[in-house]
């Protein structure tokens, strides 16, 4: 097993420790700061290069107390679950079955291959996409980047026009045979049932079994999709 640090670029590693000692000013300097410092690459940490399965692409972390434990789309046990997410075990259900989880943490996912990451790793609180102008999008993409080079077959799922945007110069499609994205729209409120020219809506979109049929013709184990 391999960390990302040996497989990232010195000029990722050198933005991540920058954003970091940022992130650490901003908190000592009364900033409330979200995720917890320890939890701001916990998305890499749960999920090595070698585990890799599926990389699904977020904004940045929620910017409510208690909710960003450091993974896309993900808040910590015993927090309100926000609409995205619900939408997204609604699609989970309807796709595969899997029972409708009792609580929004994805942790599970992470331990399992699914690499959650956002493009903005860290937010003020109380201000969404605050953060998105440190930098911290050169240090994601370059995590992505990375992915693609991977050996193991690899889905991205590019939800919403962001994520699309996001990874537009990564030629997922074309770059390896074993490398796939599968976009639909946003699983947002607002997008979750509205297509548009060759984007699916992401209810209905079926992400999860897709995923699974991509990994098993090319060898690879499916991902267990089941939460409590």
């Amino acid at each position: 097993m391999y960390k990302w640090s040996e497989i990232l670029s010195p000029e990722a590693m050198d933005k991540a420790k920058e954003l970091l000692a940022r992130a650490k000013a901003e908190s000592a300097a009364g900033h409330t700061i979200y995720p917890p410092q320890d939890k701001i690459f916990n998305a890499l940490t749960l999920t090595p290069p070698d585990a890799v399965k599926v990389v699904i692409i977020g904004q940045d972390p929620y910017h409510g107390p208690g909710q960003a434990n450091g993974l896309a789309f993900s808040v910590n046990p015993g927090v309100t679950i926000p609409p995205s997410l619900r939408n997204i075990f609604k699609e989970l259900h309807d796709d595969i079955g899997c029972p409708i989880p009792t609580n929004g943490d994805l942790t599970p996912w992470a331990e399992r291959g699914v690499l959650l990451l956002n493009t903005s790793l860290t937010v003020e609180r109380g201000k969404p996409t605050s953060h998105s102008g440190w930098g911290w999008q050169e240090f994601v993409l370059d995590v992505c980047q990375a992915c693609t080079w991977l050996t193991q077959p690899i889905v991205f799922l590019l939800w919403g026009g962001h994520a699309r945007a996001f990874t537009a110069g990564l030629q997922i499609l074309s770059r390896t045979k074993n490398k796939c994205s599968i976009c639909s729209s946003h699983p947002s409120p607002l997008g979750a049932t509205k297509g548009g020219p060759g984007v699916p809506a992401f209810l209905g979109s079926r992400p999860f079994s897709q995923t699974n049929r991509f990994l098993e013709a090319h060898g690879a184990d499916p991902v267990d999709w089941v939460l409590p």
